[in-house]
């Protein structure tokens, strides 16, 4: 989406491993299972495409005082080595709700690899555990990985080397985060178990929740905490953000539903498959082919034939075409608010860049 210059890739990673290494040296003191654990939490942060980082830090340079190079040596080097831990912290919080979601979900792979409750099962497997036991231990050390995964990343925010006015302000952007999208995700999970289909705006709000604080509205503020970045400015960010979060996420949920392999990253309609209650559910569900729809979806579970009949259904009933026409929107909004006189002109091409980036995804 927004691509990561090699200096600052190579500051994040070294930040990310600076802080993987320190949890597996500790780990491996403990055990081996305590070893295996910091191993699979190595392994589930590895990688990746570095979307949140690079938000970071893309708006920490759009909004900085003397982003044109001016100050000394040594303070800038400063700047680059907070900006880079603050980038490793957001990460690290993505990777800690991606281990949450894949047991949520009830996945054992990632990335066509096994993830840590896979890992862990075989593991299992291999000194003799039944089968629902090393489910049982699989989805223990999903839990546990996540946890320390969360407290790594929370650990970064609050020892970043910046003044104490910001990093105040790193953390409570980070507190707000954490709490948003877990309920944000908890509502999608009560949704996919509920027997009806909550009205769209319900819907758009856990697609809000779930992905735009974590994703876009909290990397966006963080970066600008550490420019400096005045309150009317760090507000018209956020507000365009909070559009450009919404935006990602309904694309996302097309792609879960109609995206191939390769978009998706593992088998097509992965959404159907799990019952997911999108936007675009909600938007069928108010049409008149929702009975049609609603049977379909019923079936979804069984296999691959079934989803393609989900997804042909959807398709005629002219929800997706109502989720691009959303999507379109959205975006309409956050460049609008992106043209706030309180942003500099770097932070209005940054915002609308990424809303580029985000309609080039759409399936």
């Amino acid at each position: 989406m927004i691509a990561l210059s090699p200096a600052d890739r190579a500051g994040v990673d070294d930040a990310i491993a600076a802080a993987l290494d320190r949890l597996q040296a500790r780990a491996a003191a403990l055990g081996d299972g305590a070893g295996a654990l910091a191993s699979a939490v190595a392994h589930a942060a590895g990688g990746g495409k570095r979307v949140r980082p690079a938000l970071v830090i893309a708006a920490y340079r759009a909004l900085a005082d003397g982003a044109d190079g001016a100050g000394d040596a040594q303070g800038n080097a400063r700047a680059d080595a907070a900006v880079w831990q603050t980038a490793a912290a957001f990460e690290l919080l993505h990777s800690a709700f991606v281990v949450h979601d894949d047991l949520i979900d009830r996945d054992l792979e990632r990335r066509g690899e096994p993830n840590v409750a896979g890992r862990f099962r075989v593991r299992a497997g291999h000194y003799g555990a039944a089968a629902d036991d090393a489910a049982l231990v699989g989805d223990a050390a999903a839990v546990l990985a996540g946890d320390l995964l969360l407290f790594e990343a929370t650990r970064l925010i609050a020892t970043v080397d910046a003044e104490p006015a910001a990093r105040d302000a790193l953390l409570q952007i980070f507190d707000d985060a954490i709490l948003v999208s877990a309920a944000g995700e908890l509502a999608d999970v009560e949704n996919a178990a509920r027997t009806d289909v909550p009205d769209t705006d319900a819907l758009l709000g856990v697609a809000h929740d779930k992905t735009a604080a974590y994703s876009f509205e909290a990397p966006l503020l963080a970066g600008a905490a550490l420019a400096g970045a005045s309150a009317p400015a760090r507000a018209a960010l956020g507000a365009a953000a909070g559009d450009l979060g919404l935006a990602f996420q309904l694309v996302d949920d097309l792609i879960g539903t109609f995206g191939t392999r390769r978009q998706a990253g593992r088998a097509p309609g992965a959404d159907l498959r799990e019952a997911k209650r999108t936007p675009l559910i909600g938007f069928a569900r108010g049409g008149d082919a929702w009975p049609q729809v609603r049977s379909a979806l019923a079936l979804a579970h069984t296999g691959p034939i079934a989803v393609r009949r989900a997804q042909r259904e959807l398709e005629a009933s002219g929800a997706r075409d109502e989720v691009v026409v959303l999507v379109g929107d959205a975006l309409q909004r956050a460049r609008s608010r992106a043209a706030s006189p309180d942003l500099p002109a770097p932070a209005v091409a940054l915002l609308a860049d990424i809303a580029t980036a985000i309609e080039v995804r759409i399936p």
